[in-house]
């Protein structure tokens, strides 16, 4: 199957996590004419030990770097100042090193996989955590289960899709997993391409355009990345739904570098970091509106489900 014309397996269905739903701290100040509500479930993190959640600085006790959440919005998942891969609380209490750092390595960008069993086809359930190893100058993908304890990480295959021929194995980067079926996208910083892995049945994937630090949404049918526009860094939006996939400028009057998107749970916004702060922008009925900024603070966004 080409990459170009994937078609997604199946709409995956991401159910909203119980737990109480955040909010980002700062002015709320729109970058048209009008004010918004920020975002809930929006979170910062920018690598000290305080992460921005339920609109006040929270001390994790350690450095924060590239956190993410669960679906559930249960736990978070980052690296921590020593390198090592941890999963704690959402106030970052009972941190538990999932996977310690052996040394001469950098890890980062850590996503959750998290999929339901399939028992038609056999697959288990699915409680990952993928992340990027640069090791020995060469960058990888791996994973590691996220109930591990000092658990040991693997390298992930990467298999192209049939007829279309090899995919890259180092130079990847900045993984992220969308959806309920484990499907994953990231970077490649040597072809400067975004590529898509699908991990179901074959673990096959392929390039789907140029660009970087891609996201993908919750129902698996586009992919939000950055891409270089006139010396400005863009927004790029593929969407996957139609008999072709279609790529577009969602950010087509962006006059500084936006960058690190990153989508809410119900897939209709988008929120971002900017030089001035955190930016959403929201789907309208003719693709998305324009840029809202949503705090002064900048780090690295991330929607607690």
């Amino acid at each position: 199957m080409s990459a170009r014309n994937r078609r997604s397996a199946g709409a995956a269905v991401v159910t909203a996590g119980a737990a109480a739903l955040f909010t980002l701290c700062g002015t709320a100040a729109s970058a048209s004419a009008h004010t918004v509500t920020v975002p809930r479930g929006l979170t910062t993190s920018d690598g000290t030990r305080h992460v921005i959640v339920n609109g006040r600085s929270i001390d994790f006790g350690t450095v924060v770097r590239d956190l993410a959440w669960n679906p559930s919005g249960s736990k978070a998942a980052f690296v921590d100042g020593h390198g090592n891969l941890v999963v704690s609380d959402p106030d970052g209490s009972h941190r538990v090193t999932v996977a310690a750092n052996p040394g001469g390595q950098t890890w980062s960008h850590p996503t959750w996989q998290v999929a339901a069993a399939d028992r038609t086809n056999e697959i288990p359930a699915k409680n990952n955590l993928i992340f990027s190893a640069k090791i020995h100058g060469s960058t990888v993908l791996e994973g590691v289960k996220a109930t591990s304890n000092h658990g040991r990480p693997a390298k992930i295959s990467l298999n192209g899709y049939a007829g279309d021929g090899a995919v890259p194995q180092t130079d990847n980067t900045w993984p992220n997993v969308g959806g309920g079926y484990g499907t994953a996208v990231y970077e490649n910083t040597h072809t400067g391409e975004v590529y898509i892995r699908d991990d179901y049945l074959r673990q096959q994937g392929g390039a789907l355009a140029k660009g970087s630090e891609p996201a993908l949404s919750p129902d698996n049918e586009e992919v939000v990345f950055v891409r270089s526009v006139h010396g400005h860094d863009h927004l790029f939006v593929e969407d996957f739904g139609g008999p072709t996939n279609v790529v577009k400028d969602v950010t087509p009057n962006a006059t500084s570098n936006y960058t690190e998107p990153t989508w809410s749970p119900n897939g209709k916004t988008v929120a971002f970091r900017a030089p001035t702060g955190t930016y959403t922008i929201t789907k309208t009925a003719h693709g998305f509106g324009k840029p809202v900024k949503v705090s002064t603070h900048t780090g690295l966004p991330a929607y607690r489900g």
